[in-house]
């Protein structure tokens, strides 16, 4: 069986991440790392579990001659810097048959253009990396429910939440080097997967046309100023001078071009959640039919109690993000199958075996982007933005959110 041979740049807990994934996809191996820092151990973790050689490498061109595919892992800030060395790479004589971006594409419109522009101007297929719209569980009910999507109408109402205690990288906290706060770092799937479960049985991805966005932006834990100075001692960012927020929230309308008919998806994120650990939450409903899923909700709890939590102090062994080491909690024996993590490895793989984009490629990257863009300017300007609007749709293209240029102090803490 041929495998598609990744090379994978970054060594972070996503790539950590996606490797635990790559365990579970029979086509793929990890043939090569490059990373500022982390590959060794990342190598070292790849060869101990079989994923294949992963080599590290001491720059991208090298490592481009001697994969199929890169994955790009590394921060949102050097996105645009990496692609130009693959770009180069494959000028050079690479023979690349795709690349893989992990979400957001950019941290605003003309940064997603232009990763799209790259990747086109040397035909390169590329994969979006959006986990949750590979979950099981969202493609299991839209099968189970296409009887009654066919019977009773598509799906009118989406509400998708993204909830955990906050990032693990000081750079993530940075609203000018990440792109903003949770709502660029989490908002983003919980806007995709909205409009994924919205749309028609059938029909392609942007089929229902963007119509309408409103949203809200808080920072309600992390601007206290007990929890800036633990942010401050443990990420160094400091959110009395540039803060962004935890909280987001908002709506998006979007309207069917065949029946007219309008539809909602809203979205919820923080990084401000109290309980277990990393939660996803989706729900849909349509004309006499919903479905529901909760990631908290395990086959498996476990309980520690205080003598025991002090023994072993490990709160990430039972769930991602996991804020706690005792009490009752959650776990989930594969969590990257869980999320997604799995499926779009194995849909990226097959995808550029056969020479074609992934199910998510970057012009739809390019997409959800703008719809991420357009919330924090609704947020921004306080009112419901009219996506189709010329005028808001040009105004987007050159639009970078006040909280990503390091202004959010005046949008999220209270005016004297």
């Amino acid at each position: 069986m041929k495998k598609l041979r990744i090379g994978m740049i970054g060594a972070g807990f996503l790539g950590h991440f996606q490797a635990i994934a790559m365990k579970q996809v029979r086509n793929m191996e990890l043939a090569g790392v490059f990373s500022l820092k982390g590959a060794e151990e990342l190598s070292r973790f790849a060869r101990d579990n079989e994923l294949g050689k992963a080599k590290v490498y001491p720059n991208i061109a090298e490592m481009a001659k001697n994969v199929d595919a890169v994955a790009i892992y590394c921060p949102n800030y050097t996105r645009i810097a990496i692609m130009e060395e693959i770009v180069a790479a494959v000028k050079a004589g690479a023979e690349l048959k795709g690349v893989i971006c992990e979400k957001p594409l950019g941290r605003n419109v003309a940064e997603a253009r232009k990763l799209v522009k790259l990747a086109e101007s040397v035909n390169l297929r590329t994969a979006y990396f959006e986990n949750q719209i590979h979950m099981k569980p969202i493609r299991i009910q839209m099968a189970q429910l296409a009887p009654q999507q066919r019977t009773m109408g598509p799906l009118t109402l989406t509400r998708s939440a993204e909830e955990h205690g906050g990032p693990h990288e000081g750079w993530f906290w940075d609203p000018t080097r990440q792109g903003g706060g949770v709502l660029c770092d989490m908002g983003c799937h919980s806007i995709a997967v909205g409009w994924y479960t919205l749309t028609p049985l059938g029909k392609d991805l942007t089929f229902l046309q963007p119509y309408r966005v409103s949203a809200d932006l808080g920072l309600l834990k992390w601007g206290q100023p007990k929890w800036r100075e633990k942010l401050l001692k443990d990420r160094g960012v400091d959110y009395s001078k540039t803060p962004a927020e935890d909280f987001a929230t908002g709506m998006i309308t979007y309207k069917n071009p065949e029946t007219k008919q309008l539809v909602k998806a809203q979205f919820t994120n923080s990084w401000m959640f109290e309980k277990q650990g990393l939660r996803l939450s989706m729900d849909g409903m349509g004309p006499g039919y919903a479905f529901e899923i909760n990631t908290l909700i395990s086959p498996l709890t476990i309980f520690i109690g205080d003598a025991a939590a002090e023994a072993v102090a490990d709160q990430e062994a039972a769930l991602e993000k996991a804020t706690a080491s005792r009490g009752l909690l959650s776990v989930h024996h594969n969590e990257a199958d869980l999320y997604g993590y799995t499926d779009e490895n194995i849909d990226a793989a097959d995808a550029f075996l056969a020479g074609k984009d992934a199910f998510l490629n970057w012009r739809y990257g390019l997409e959800i982007t703008k719809l991420v863009m357009a919330a924090y300017m609704a947020a921004e300007k306080g009112c419901t933005l009219d996506l189709t609007n010329a005028a808001v749709q040009k105004e987007l293209e050159k639009y970078v959110p006040a909280i990503q240029q390091g202004h959010g102090a005046d949008q999220l803490f209270a005016k004297k």
